[in-house]
């Protein structure tokens, strides 16, 4: 199988992408930007939400509120993909790491490419990736690709994002 092809749009295209959200500013550009990087014919997207367990809990435990606001992301995210026709498939996911479900996710669904989005962050007043990108980074079998917001406007969002 051929990772990427050449399809008919400029450049070269992917058959299958993985998109990890998180309610970030980020989100609708990566989502946009896998869009974009499909086969216009028989693209596959898939977006995901995880949602990090904390370990006093099972893991399989229902959390009201994370659910519902991973399904109101998702929703949106769908939204988002609906102008570019693609077969669209998005889904909840609970993991105590959310870096290990994105690479398992990625590894079960066979995709070409991994899309992540990350906002413009700062930590003790240094830019800041996290922990999930360099696990994803480190362990997806495929291409992974990294979308960071603008700094502008991620510093101006980072007090009004959840």
């Amino acid at each position: 199988m051929a990772l990427i092809r050449r399809g008919k749009t400029k450049g070269l295209t992917l058959s299958s992408i993985l998109v990890a959200v998180c309610g970030q500013s980020s989100d609708n550009q990566a989502v946009k930007l896998a869009c974009n990087l499909l086969h216009p014919q028989d693209g596959n997207l898939f977006v995901v939400y995880v949602i990090e367990m904390d370990r006093k809990f099972p893991l399989d435990a229902e959390i009201a509120s994370a659910t519902a606001k991973g399904e109101t992301i998702l929703s949106h995210m769908e939204n988002i993909t609906k102008p570019y026709r693609f077969s669209t498939r998005a889904e909840l996911l609970q993991s105590r790491e959310a870096g290990l479900a994105i690479v398992q996710e990625a590894v079960n669904r066979n995709v070409d490419a991994v899309v992540l989005g990350i906002p413009y962050l700062e930590k003790y007043g240094s830019f800041s990736i996290g922990k999930t990108i360099p696990y994803v980074l480190e362990n997806a079998p495929c291409r992974v690709i990294i979308w960071r917001g603008s700094i502008r406007l991620d510093i101006q969002h980072q007090g009004h994002l959840s």
